[in-house]
């Protein structure tokens, strides 16, 4: 994990149908997968870009899959766009699909931080000379700073000059997310952060701002498609950056 993304590489997950705060770049690792749009719509794929609040259902037909989360403020997302073809909300495809196939294959959770970091780059370069609303930059990096602060929509327009909605509009178009759902991924980051080192979900959740254990469960199984607890008990190592 690192801010703004994060990357899942180990057994394929029986998902529920679910939608992302932020994009979500899948990759079989070993065989395609199916995704299923809550339309019923179906593409299968070996690399598909799902974006933020997309509802739908990774139907996997091997055993290991890589999920890459990538905040859609990022370049590094839009670059992985640029590198896919499809829809706004479901690209497939990825240029270098092959090497992302081979590279996660050879990962585990011994796998070094820099190694992860080679297998970003070509999901999508981080090229910050990317121009962005700086208005909107400030505000994504205050929620990330710590998104335990109960932060408001309103306090960030005031601090960014701007009414309320207008500040609502250009979060929206400058992410490809609303604002309590890009608040709510800092959140889920915090939590998984604190658990590297304070194995105490609850505690963790409380701590990164959601109101009980209970909401972070349901917020997680809505974003992710399964309970947090389920995850936990497959052994899963989590390393951040």
């Amino acid at each position: 994990m690192w801010p703004g993304q994060a990357l899942y590489v180990g057994p394929s997950l029986a998902l529920d149908l679910h939608s992302g705060s932020v994009s979500c770049l899948a990759v079989g690792v070993d065989e395609e997968f199916t995704v299923q749009l809550e339309n019923g719509t179906r593409q299968v794929a070996r690399t598909a870009l799902i974006a933020a609040r997309v509802r739908h259902r990774i139907l996997p037909h091997g055993s290991r899959m890589a999920f890459c989360y990538l905040d859609p403020a990022s370049p590094r997302e839009r670059a992985c766009r640029r590198m896919m073809s499809g829809s706004a909300e479901l690209a497939r495809g990825h240029g270098h699909e092959l090497p992302l196939t081979r590279l996660a294959a050879r990962m585990d959770g011994s796998t070094p931080l820099p190694a992860a970091l080679r297998w970003l780059d070509l999901a999508g370069p981080d090229d910050r000379t990317e121009a962005r609303d700086p208005r909107i930059r400030q505000a994504t990096l205050r929620l990330a700073e710590d998104p335990g602060q109960q932060l408001s929509a309103e306090k960030l327009a005031v601090e960014a000059g701007l009414s309320v909605s207008t500040f609502l509009r250009l979060f929206r178009a400058q992410t490809g997310t609303t604002f309590r759902r890009y608040r709510l991924w800092t959140r889920m980051l915090r939590v998984a952060l604190l658990l590297e080192t304070w194995p105490d979900l609850s505690t963790a959740a409380v701590e990164a701002g959601f109101a009980s254990p209970s909401h972070f469960s349901s917020a997680f199984h809505a974003m992710f498609g399964l309970r947090p607890s389920r995850l936990l008990t497959r052994g899963v190592t989590i390393r951040a950056a």
